[in-house]
């Protein structure tokens, strides 16, 4: 059974930062893509960021280029995303998700992703 775990979310400031991590265990961590999407209140689920953990590949959106760092630690099958100079747009819930698919699917609509975790709450508070 595939698990996507998340921890990390909680409150911070407008211009703070925040790390979060996504533990995944009943796959071959090597062969997925792995990423993290978000949710706000009334919007859809959009990609933030994902990376290929076989050739460590990555996908970021516009919105979080330059602020997001997604990093991966094959030995831990864990997924890091640092996040940083956070803005109240950044609110949401953050979800873990995986795909045997290339990184670019990030880009796509979110049932691309096969796995999901259960998400975690980010509040950027002004």
């Amino acid at each position: 059974e595939v698990q996507l775990v998340e921890s990390g979310g909680g409150l911070v400031q407008v211009g703070g930062s925040l790390r979060l991590s996504c533990a995944a265990s009943g796959l071959f961590f090597d062969d997925y893509t792995i990423g993290w999407f978000r949710q706000a209140p009334g919007k859809e689920r959009e990609g933030v960021s994902c990376i290929s953990n076989g050739d460590g590949d990555t996908y970021y959106p516009n919105s979080v280029k330059g602020r997001f760092t997604i990093s991966s630690d094959n030995a831990q099958n864990t997924v890091y995303l640092q996040m940083n100079d956070l803005q109240p747009e950044d609110t949401a819930v953050y979800y873990c998700a995986a795909t045997i698919s290339p990184v670019y699917y990030c880009s796509g609509p979110a049932h691309n992703m096969d796995y999901w975790g259960k998400g975690t709450l980010v509040t950027v508070s002004s």
